[in-house]
């Protein structure tokens, strides 16, 4: 006795839930960048990138790994920190390619204590060698960018703020920690 055809709703329902994981896989994929750069992670950071992507960058044109080489020593000399935040993405899916469009906002914690915030575009064109989907071209689009009035970090003042970590550029960064545990005494200001 042959086989039936799954009905059509049953082939749409596949077809959707593989897109969703294709993107799902490309957003864990944009996200893996901003992590690598931020926590100073190299491994982290090019896990992101064919190893052939070409990134386009403020002056920087290159591959990936040079990128890198540019901007790790740029933002060490610098910043204290940064984030690189990232907003909502568009995916264009097309086969084993992709192209996406990212907007994102940049905050640096200058040395001197300042701000400099920064938005704007990823375009990229991603593509799924072997099951895998990385960048393998970047633009950036620099679109607006100031220097806000600095702020006291909200509260630093807290006797026991760092038990649970501090941000660090390394792999000592608490999001790092496995298992996630807290250090810190139960405190509710609310109750007194």
């Amino acid at each position: 006795m042959a086989s039936e055809a799954p009905p059509k709703a049953l082939r749409d329902r596949a077809a959707r839930l593989d897109e969703l994981l294709n993107k799902q896989d490309i957003l864990e994929c944009l996200a893996r960048f901003s992590r690598g750069m931020d926590r100073f992670d190299r491994e982290t950071y090019l896990s992101a990138f064919w190893d052939d992507a070409t990134m386009a960058a403020g002056p920087f044109v290159g591959s990936a790994a040079d990128c890198w080489d540019w901007a790790v020593p740029m933002h060490e000399a610098g910043q204290i920190l940064t984030h690189h935040a990232l907003l909502q993405t568009s995916i264009d899916l097309d086969g084993d390619s992709a192209h996406t469009e990212t907007y994102y906002q940049f905050v640096g914690r200058n040395r001197d204590e300042s701000l400099w915030i920064a938005g704007g575009r990823y375009v990229d064109r991603l593509e799924r060698r072997d099951g895998v989907w990385k960048i393998a071209l970047r633009t950036n689009i620099i679109e607006w960018g100031c220097l806000p009035p600095p702020m006291p970090i909200p509260f630093a003042d807290v006797p026991d703020i760092a038990l649970n970590g501090v941000s660090s550029r390394s792999k000592d960064d608490p999001s790092y920690q496995r298992p996630l545990v807290n250090r810190r005494a139960p405190s509710n200001p609310a109750k007194g």
